[in-house]
């Protein structure tokens, strides 16, 4: 069984996650963004705009500023791709569709309690169904409330009651999301209008659909324990473990153990590990090389909790907190704001991590944070590393 350092196993996941070459240095098109989808397989949407909607980072990080308009059309309008709850309500290729088939059928209705409702009121539930079946596409604002009911969902980001009901469809499949608008709502459709036949059609066994989903998790993270692999899709490791064997007796994975890892490890047949990764960007709280959090703890030492949701008083770090990736480490967090009504990217505060070196971490943030003031508009921070605060922790 082959041995890995700590440190080459963090280059085998960046050169996984692509960062282990340089930004591209011209214009960025729709073949840099779909090769970045089809490298990590799936981008979690999340639409908390304190800075820009995260998944819209995700491509920045590893490309620099590109016009965002060129992932709407990729998706909305050209359609190679679609929304699907994957690790969680995320961007897919449309050919994964079928291997979430079942996820659709197990699919645990949100707000959680929300069954009761829909079993309550089959029939609104039904008549939403057959709106859009004659409609066209529709959103939560251009249905009405169930008669002699509520249209708001207490204590639940869905909002409203049409909302929830639509999200329920979504999730179980039979409507599939055919634009966003410039608000961010989404616009419903029956699936088979938006999804192709050849994938809305085909079926998959479960077992074959779990052992794709475990070898496209594997591509992405490039070395991986069971856990980290079964997290990617959101499987549960049980589900997860006999598709790990299979992958290891067929060759695709293998078994090695990684220096302070617990339990095994498995590297993708196709993983290298870089002599040095290049790299410097902020990283969205839902990007795929964090969003596993154990999994970053391991890999960089970096215990990383967002806390928008945490009371003031409570929170550590700040609102909206941006690891920083240099080189092979992440080196700072970094507390940031998109003040649109000034035209301003503010920095709130900057965390340096311990044995980071604060002028070089300074020199680097500087450039990125003037590259994400340019791409959103606004007008970048005062370059500076008075402001830095060194952590203990």
């Amino acid at each position: 069984m082959a041995d890995f350092s700590l440190a080459e196993a963090r280059r085998i996941a960046l050169r996984a996650q692509g960062f282990d070459k340089p930004r591209p240095s011209g214009r960025i098109n729709s073949q840099h963004i779909r090769a970045i989808i089809r490298r990590l397989s799936l981008v979690q949407l999340d639409f908390v705009n304190v800075l820009v909607p995260a998944h819209y980072q995700v491509f920045f990080s590893r490309l620099g500023p590109y016009d965002r308009s060129i992932l709407d059309r990729l998706i909305y309008q050209q359609r190679e791709f679609t929304e699907q709850w994957a690790h969680e309500a995320s961007i897919v290729p449309m050919k994964s569709w079928p291997l979430l088939r079942n996820r659709r059928e197990t699919h645990r209705v949100r707000p959680w309690g929300f069954e009761e409702y829909l079993s309550q009121h089959s029939s609104y539930v039904e008549w939403v169904l057959e709106q859009i079946r004659e409609r066209g596409p529709l959103t939560a604002e251009e249905l009405p409330t169930p008669e002699n009911g509520p249209r708001r969902v207490p204590n639940s980001w869905f909002g409203s009651v049409p909302r929830a009901v639509l999200e329920a469809h979504f999730g179980r499949g039979l409507l599939a999301i055919a634009d966003r608008l410039p608000s961010f709502a989404r616009a419903y459709d029956m699936s088979e209008r938006v999804i192709p036949a050849e994938h809305h059609e085909t079926r998959i066994s479960r077992e074959d659909a779990e052992r794709e989903l475990i070898r496209l998790s594997a591509i992405g993270l490039g070395i991986a324990t069971a856990a980290d692999l079964a997290d990617y899709y959101r499987m549960p490791v049980a589900s997860a473990l006999p598709r790990v064997r299979e992958l290891v007796d067929s060759g695709i994975i293998r078994e090695v153990r990684v220096e302070g890892w617990r339990g095994s490890a498995y590297l993708h047949r196709d993983a290298r590990v870089p002599r040095r990764i290049i790299a410097a960007a902020l990283i969205s709280p839902f990007d795929p090389l964090i969003w596993f959090r154990s999994r970053t703890e391991r890999l960089f030492g970096f215990h990383y909790r967002f806390e928008i949701f945490v009371p003031q008083e409570k929170r550590k770090w700040g609102v909206y907190v941006l690891p920083f990736l240099l080189g092979d480490r992440l080196v700072a967090r970094v507390d940031l704001k998109a003040d649109r009504t000034a035209g301003k990217l503010r920095v709130v505060a900057i965390h340096l991590e311990p044995g980071a070196d604060r002028v070089q971490v300074a020199e680097a943030l500087n450039v990125e944070l003037a590259q994400m003031a340019e791409w959103l508009g606004l007008d970048p921070p005062p370059a500076s590393s008075a402001s830095i605060i060194v952590s203990s922790s």
